[in-house]
């Protein structure tokens, strides 16, 4: 619950607390939430600044750069991830200073890959092989290496500085390694789509329960599961979205899957989870409209009506909400039931 200096004048209003005490609160928010990262200009210009640069040596590395061999790639790479060590080191422990702390020490990391990629071109690793620019593209077993060493710089990062933008890193490598992953255990085997879609759903399941273990121990220390999730929920929905069953009730499946996913989200106050359900959802309602009822006049008519009994459920929940609430989390265990509380 985010709360606005506005709510506190209406408090004073109210005579529920002293203009005085509406102040002091004012700034003791503002300082306790000074490093949380929000829509402040300076904010913005931080991120901004570091996925460019992140950007710049992963995603939008060009062929140009094999110029340089593999002893210079793996070099260059080196002082890169050294300057952004050496900038964290410097904001770290810096009252406003965790954005940046945190930014300058992803981009360390996310040169691990390039620095491993540059080491392994040196030892003539990649004679006659594949470039850095398509570890971001094509799946291969051989980049394990590269994700494995990154994921424990990720670690080693997070112990240092333990701030939450780090995951991302972290969980970027993890989705990778989701897709690598298939190829790397089965490489003597044929390689189907359904086997690819099945390792990269249960790695996805995997993240997206350990993302709930982070959540519950550290949300009160930042949001270190944020990326957990996303990463995860792309594995997993993208794994199971892949899945046609071929059968109207598989399809069904998928749909009430996704409900969950939506229903999940609502719990957790986890939005990620809501998208890829609101997303799944739509194409099986697509899939309605375009294959099963492609020549119905009165589905579009039916499909309206489900959305308005949808909102009424909306305005019934919202006037019985804290009763069905109480009640659905009656079932679930005390520190549970506390987490979510104190999510809200």
């Amino acid at each position: 619950m985010k709360i606005m200096k506005k709510q506190l004048e209406e408090a004073v209003r109210e005579g529920i607390i002293s203009e005085m005490q509406a102040e002091s609160l004012w700034e003791f928010l503002l300082e306790k939430n000074e490093d949380d990262p929000s829509f402040k200009v300076t904010h913005i210009l931080y991120y901004l600044g570091g996925l460019i640069a992140i950007g710049a040596m992963t995603l939008f590395m060009n062929l140009g750069w094999e110029a340089f061999g593999g002893w210079g790639i793996f070099a260059i790479a080196v002082v890169y991830a050294l300057f952004g060590l050496l900038l964290a080191e410097r904001f770290s422990g810096k009252r406003g200073f965790a954005v940046p702390t945190g930014i300058m020490a992803a981009f360390a990391t996310a040169l691990v890959p390039l620095a491993v990629y540059g080491l392994q071109a040196g030892l003539g690793y990649w004679d006659g092989g594949r470039v850095y620019r398509e570890y971001h593209v094509y799946i291969d077993w051989r980049w394990m290496s590269m994700e494995l060493a990154t994921l424990a710089a990720g670690a080693a990062a997070l112990k240092r500085y333990k701030l939450p933008f780090l995951v991302f890193p972290v969980a970027a490598t993890l989705w990778y390694m989701s897709m690598d992953l298939a190829p790397f255990l089965f490489r003597d085997a044929d390689l189907t789509w359904r086997l690819r879609r099945t390792v990269s759903l249960l790695f996805g399941l995997a993240m997206v329960l350990f993302a709930l273990r982070v959540d519950f121990r550290t949300r009160s220390k930042g949001d270190f599961a944020f990326w957990l999730y996303l990463f995860g929920l792309a594995a997993f929905w993208g794994g199971f979205s892949l899945m046609d069953s071929g059968s109207e009730l598989g399809r069904f499946f998928y749909l009430c899957v996704n409900l969950l996913l939506i229903a999940v989200g609502a719990v957790l106050s986890r939005r990620a989870f809501a998208v890829f359900g609101g997303i799944g959802t739509s194409i099986y309602i697509g899939h309605l409209a375009w294959r099963v009822f492609e020549n119905s006049p009165f589905f579009p008519f039916a499909l309206s009506l489900v959305g308005f009994a949808v909102i009424w459920t909306g305005i019934l929940w919202q006037r019985r909400e804290k009763q069905i609430t109480a009640a659905l989390r009656s079932f679930l265990p005390v520190q549970v039931r506390e987490f979510l509380e104190n999510g809200q």
